[in-house]
Formats: structure tokens, C-alpha cells, sequence
């Protein structure tokens, strides 16, 4: 556990779907994925929403470096752990009930550390979040994105209840699209590219690439592959987790929804 630091140099967690907002590891087995978007051709709004605030947030704050108000520099350093702080997950304060603690499990889904914390989270959640959205609907999935983030992070906030690092990104919620998204649509295509001798493009069923990704969380959660002790890996595998049962809960009765041909080439097996 990191020891308790000034505000302005208290040590950051990110959550960001792999990507520690220190060192912006990549978020998946590969380092870019693509998939299907929305099987209907609509615009996935809530969606294209959470990108949108979460960029906007990302570039008026600190992390970014680019508002002068904040300074160059050990100004711009402190602001950031200060603003990091402020709006990010601190375990044994929300342990502890502190002011405000109760709400920063929400507002820390939209604060990121850095471009490629912020860049890697938004790239799954519009890889992966068009076609969930689709399905569970615009309110449902509002609430089910909010809800599973602030858990997961919650979880990993229960887990570390003595730990002063400060837990920020989308991550949490991204996770639990990802595990929505594999109950749901198991066979659908997801291109993710891959770093042989160069990056290899190459299409896989989602869940392919999603059990690949959880059991790399596994890995690094436990200490037995490689990890960054700047990520909390253990609210993606919550997150995730909350995702896919949240999803075999609701639609098991249901045939398993699959998209339509157009979405997952080459694939028509039931």
C-alpha cells in the first residue's frame, strides 16, 4: 500500500481497461481493436455521449496539459495529484466515510490520467459499447454503465480499504460492457491488432479476444503474469464480472442475442 502523501504527489491508479495513466500499457491483447459498432446503422447515443464527457473532461482538467490554468511544471504536477484527488476514488477515505467519499466511485469514471489512459478506454467503449447499448436501450444502459463502474470500483476501494493510491478511469464501466457484450454477442467479429515482428491485423469472435483479455486481468491480478502496479486490475475482473452476469440475468430466458450477418462476417452458425 502506497504511503499518504501530500495531495499534490499522492500516487494515481488508474483503472483504464489495462492502461495505467503513468505509463499507458496497452488496454487489450493487442493494441487496437475494432468491432462491429451497432448492428441497426443508429447512432449509439449514450455511447457517443460518455466519450464525449469524458474527452471534454479530460481536456478542461489537468491530465491533459493543455489549460493554462493549471500551469507547467511541479504547478501543473500538484494540480493534477490535487485534482486527481479530488474527484478520484481514495479507499480509506470512502472506507472511512469521508465527505463527498460516497460519490467519487462515479466521478472517477470520467477522470483520466493521461492521452493514452483516456485514448485506450475510449476506444473500447465505442468498440464495444454500440451494440450493448442497442440492446439493453439507451436509460438501461446509462444506468447499468454508471452503476457497474461505481461497483467495480467500490470493490477494489472494499479490497484495499487501508490504501491511500487514488483509483481514476472508465475502466470499471468499460469492463462491464466487455462482459455484457461476450454473453451477448459471443460470435461477433473483433478485430484486434496484434504485435508480432509488426502489428498483425486479425479477426477473431469476441469472445475470443474478451476471455483472452480477462484471463490477461487474471494474470496480473493474481502476480502471476505481467502487470503495472499502477493499474487496479482488480476492478476490470469485478467489472467484467458484473457485466456478464448482469446480462445472463436478464436476457438467459431469451435465445442468446446475436447480431445480424452484416456485423459478424462469415459467421451464420447458430
Amino acid at each position: 500500500m502506497a504511503r499518504r502523501a501530500p495531495r499534490g504527489t499522492r500516487r494515481t491508479t488508474g483503472t483504464g481497461a489495462g492502461c495505467p495513466p503513468e505509463d499507458g500499457g496497452s488496454p487489450a491483447p493487442g493494441a487496437a481493436v475494432s468491432g462491429p459498432g451497432r448492428a441497426d446503422g443508429g447512432t449509439p447515443v449514450v455511447t457517443w455521449a460518455l466519450i464525449a464527457v469524458c474527452c471534454a473532461v479530460f481536456l478542461v482538467g489537468p491530465g491533459s496539459g493543455l489549460n493554462p490554468a493549471y500551469g507547467t511544471g511541479d504547478a501543473l504536477a500538484a494540480a493534477r495529484g490535487a485534482y486527481f484527488a479530488r474527484w478520484g476514488v481514495i479507499p480509506a477515505e470512502l472506507a472511512g466515510g469521508a465527505p463527498g467519499a460516497l460519490l467519487t466511485p462515479f466521478t472517477a469514471l470520467f477522470v483520466h490520467g493521461n492521452w493514452l489512459h483516456l485514448l485506450g478506454n475510449m476506444l473500447f467503449l465505442y468498440v464495444f459499447g454500440a451494440m450493448t447499448e442497442e440492446h439493453l436501450g439507451r436509460l438501461r444502459f446509462t444506468l447499468f454503465y454508471l452503476g457497474a463502474g461505481a461497483a467495480a470500483l467500490a470493490a477494489y476501494a472494499a479490497a484495499n480499504a487501508d490504501s491511500e493510491q487514488t483509483l481514476i478511469g472508465a475502466s470499471g464501466a468499460i469492463s462491464a460492457v466487455l462482459g455484457a457484450f461476450l454473453f451477448l454477442f459471443p460470435k461477433a467479429r473483433v478485430t484486434s491488432l496484434f504485435p508480432f515482428l509488426f502489428f498483425l491485423p486479425l479477426r477473431f469472435p469476441a469472445r475470443v479476444v474478451l476471455v483472452f483479455w480477462f484471463v490477461l486481468q487474471w494474470l496480473a491480478a493474481t502476480g502471476l503474469g505481467q502487470g503495472s502496479p499502477a493499474v487496479a486490475y482488480l476492478a476490470h475482473l469485478v467489472g467484467f464480472a458484473i457485466g456478464f452476469l448482469y446480462a445472463w440475468g436478464r436476457f438467459r430466458r431469451p435465445a442468446r442475442v446475436r447480431p445480424p450477418a452484416a456485423a459478424t462476417e462469415g459467421d451464420s452458425q447458430p
